[in-house]
């Protein structure tokens, strides 16, 4: 397939010719139809796989020159830096396009991109905060929005924005077409869009690059947190096979639970990276890893799918992501380059399903390994893990229907009230007697005339 199977106007085809661009990747293949189409759309692709053109394209094709000051594209990215790269894609696309393009973000001086947007623009690329202040000024009129597309979802949820981007949903006008873009799925990507989009259409791209022939995998079958642990601790002692090994977990806490019991063992050779720490530390730690300084590095989904790192000897999940595409970009960390690599997967009884659709992903089954018998079987489970008693409805649970409730008591007899009906102001009238002066308009005269 070419660029002019997708039936492309000559202003797009002109800067594809000028860029050198003749094939589309996967991801602009799949995508443009269903972004051309006005349906909402997720994509789900790796990091460099041409992302930016595959929504660009379709949506410059299908924009047309207008001269109001009101954006009508609005791309939300996580960085800075994105919102550069972004509008600078969508430049050389544009090159013989009359449209006006903004990016904006935290950071720099908000009164110079007051005045960028009031001269009026087609396409804004933006941070969730920046924009967000923007429209609170009114300076930005978000009123026009006909697409919005949100890249790079997955970190964006990751460092938090979550909250900035439903309120930003909720400024925007209710028909637009939603395009999200994402190379990892998580499940705050899924309620995301199962709150804010209407039957989206999904392309996912995720095995796309992904040397399988290249990677042997195996698996073991694991009970527990504690038990993962003497399994890895045994496997890494094994230092010339396991020479550069990088491990998965799920998430933030459990990246730093697992750093916590390896550091005890692993000081010098051990490193981690998610996203609540420092950008200093991230970067230290990666290089730390590339360098070889550091012979295991622990990460999470989100922070280390872009990670592009020589010899990666051993992958090794952790746990087993709940989505199949996340196994996917995991374990093409190794094996690249043509170079072998290996990787491991740790999986409980639990996540039996989660194998199930990998394995259909990848259209072949993981061999499993029995547990040496060296590794110790802990019976101690961390919180996770532990059974959850819920007291609702619980069905052991028998209830005295005829007894009190825990605060009940009974009345002493003065404060003890009986309704009295209309009687009761009568009742009062008697106990608390009013001076018969008052109301009595002659008693002053009668008075008197005595």
């Amino acid at each position: 397939m070419t660029f002019t199977d997708l039936n492309i106007n000559t202003p797009l085809h002109n800067a594809l010719n000028d860029l050198g661009f003749t094939t589309p990747t996967p991801i602009q293949a799949e995508a443009f139809n269903v972004v051309a189409s006005g349906k909402d759309m997720v994509g789900i692709a790796q990091t460099g796989t041409g992302k930016t053109f595959a929504y660009m394209l379709p949506i410059l094709k299908n924009l047309k020159f207008s001269t109001q000051e009101n954006p009508r594209v609005l791309i939300l990215v996580p960085t800075r830096e994105l919102v550069v790269q972004v509008v600078d894609e969508i430049e050389k696309l544009s090159k013989y396009i009359n449209n006006r393009v903004l990016g904006v973000y935290g950071g720099t001086n908000i009164n110079t991109q007051k005045q960028a947007v009031a001269e009026g623009l087609d396409i804004l690329v933006a941070t969730p905060g920046r924009l967000y202040d923007l429209a609170l000024s009114r300076v930005l009129q978000l009123k026009s929005i006909q697409k919005l597309v949100i890249d790079e979802v997955d970190v964006m949820l990751d460092l938090g924005f979550r909250h900035q981007l439903i309120n930003i949903f909720d400024i925007l006008p209710q028909r637009r077409q939603n395009i999200m873009f994402s190379a990892t799925m998580t499940q705050d990507v899924d309620e995301l869009i199962n709150d804010f989009f209407k039957s989206p259409e999904r392309v996912s791209i995720a095995v796309s690059g992904t040397p399988l022939e290249n990677i042997s995998q195996t698996r073991y079958i694991v009970p527990n947190f504690y038990t993962k642990v003497n399994l890895l601790v045994h496997l890494l002692n094994d230092t010339e096979t396991f020479n550069k090994v990088l491990v998965f977990v799920a998430y933030k806490k459990m990246a730093d639970r697992l750093f916590e019991k390896l550091d005890e063992i692993f000081h010098e050779e051990l490193c981690v990276i998610h996203s609540n720490k420092t950008q200093n530390y991230r970067l230290r730690s990666i290089e730390q890893f590339r360098t070889g300084e550091n012979r295991i590095l622990i990460a999470t989904d989100v922070m280390a799918r872009g990670l592009d790192i020589d010899n990666v000897s051993h992958v090794i999940n952790f746990d087993t992501p709940d989505y199949p595409e996340n196994y996917m970009h995991r374990i093409g960390r190794t094996g690249r380059a043509e170079r072998k690599g290996e990787a491991l997967l740790f999986t409980t009884e639990k996540e039996q399903e989660a194998i199930e659709n990998i394995e259909d992903l990848m259209q072949m089954e993981i061999p499993v390994l029995s547990i040496p018998d060296v590794v110790e079987i802990s019976n101690e489970l961390i919180e996770e893990e532990r059974p959850h008693i819920k007291e609702r409805n619980n069905p052991t649970k028998r209830l005295d229907k005829e007894a009190p409730g825990p605060a009940f008591h009974e009345k002493s007899e003065k404060n003890s009230k009986e309704n009295l009906g209309g009687s009761y102001k009568f009742k009062i009238a008697a106990k608390y007697k009013k001076p018969k002066t008052r109301g009595d308009k002659n008693y002053n005269k009668r008075n008197k005339r005595k």
